[in-house]
């Protein structure tokens, strides 16, 4: 959805009117000040003079109404736009991770296969539990899809989502990244306080930096860690890079794009780059309530 860009007024108005009364004044002024025209034209270009700048009143009142009438219609539709953009940035975050799991813990429970006797205990223990992660991941995700596609539908009021993030969703993240097959290390320095925003911020760089290491590296070894710097929450991801013979499956790269909007929203910085084998995402987010 596009929206123009913001309506601009151009009134004419005041052009014509102050033609017409340059005009008048040009006749008022030839008529001069004696003669029999000099009793009649003065009063006729008073009338005139007011019959002008009543329409130019009325005209811009018009055309001011119209103007406010189309910047309403604007504004309207950029909050439409606004809106179904956070509603796009939900849904890849709500969505994305759910069938990320799916995605990875299928490869490993292939994998797992192929690599060893599909008879071994071991063996279908792991695929039953990569089936059973499967099966949760997808009701799940499925469950947020039909949630957030009735947000999209409703239209007599907000729909209850999820309650907003906060930092003590951390290890949650964190052991849904480990049943996807990554080896998460969490590493929690002292923060103090956080304002609500940033703790939201934060728990989305860790989940989408998660996924991304899921898809792209396998079931390798990430090491999460969060601290306080001066006035600023800084949160690193690293991981070791692909594991064995591991292929990467990209997603759509929506998600570190939104992430940086997110970020860069509240006045922070995101890197993403390599580091070494692997890819290190790194989002540093001032904090006004530093404690």
């Amino acid at each position: 959805m596009n929206t123009p860009g913001r309506p601009v007024w151009r009134s004419r108005v005041r052009y014509l009117a102050g033609t017409a009364f340059a005009v008048l004044a040009a006749i008022l002024l030839g008529v001069g000040a004696s003669g029999p025209l000099a009793v009649v034209v003065p009063p006729v270009i008073t009338v005139a003079a007011f019959g002008v700048a009543v329409w130019a009143v009325r005209r811009g009142r018009a055309e001011r109404a119209a103007h406010e009438a189309r910047l309403t219609e604007w504004a309207a539709s950029e909050a439409v736009l606004v809106e179904r953009l956070r509603v796009a940035r939900d849904l890849h975050d709500i969505v994305s991770h759910g069938l990320g799991l799916v995605t990875v813990r299928a490869a490993a429970a292939r994998h797992v296969i192929d690599a060893g006797d599909a008879t071994c205990d071991a063996a279908v223990r792991e695929a039953r539990e990569a089936l059973a992660d499967i099966e949760e991941a997808s009701r799940h995700a499925t469950t947020e899809l039909r949630r957030m596609l009735t947000v999209l539908r409703r239209t007599d009021g907000p729909e209850t989502l999820d309650p907003v993030e906060d930092l003590g969703r951390v290890p949650g993240i964190v052991r849904a990244a480990r049943l996807a097959g990554l080896r998460v290390r969490l590493d929690l320095g002292p923060v103090g306080e956080v304002s609500p925003g940033v703790q939201v911020a934060v728990c989305k760089v860790i989940r989408e930096a998660l996924d991304n290491a899921a898809r792209h590296a396998g079931p390798t070894g990430v090491r999460v860690r969060l601290r306080r710097d001066a006035d600023a929450v800084v949160v690193t991801v690293d991981d070791d890079g692909p594991a064995g013979h591991w292929t990467a499956r990209p997603g759509a790269g929506h998600g570190l794009l939104g992430l940086s909007e997110r970020v860069t929203a509240l006045g922070g910085v995101l890197g993403a780059e390599r580091a070494g084998r692997g890819f290190r995402v790194t989002a540093r987010i001032p904090d006004g309530e530093a404690a």
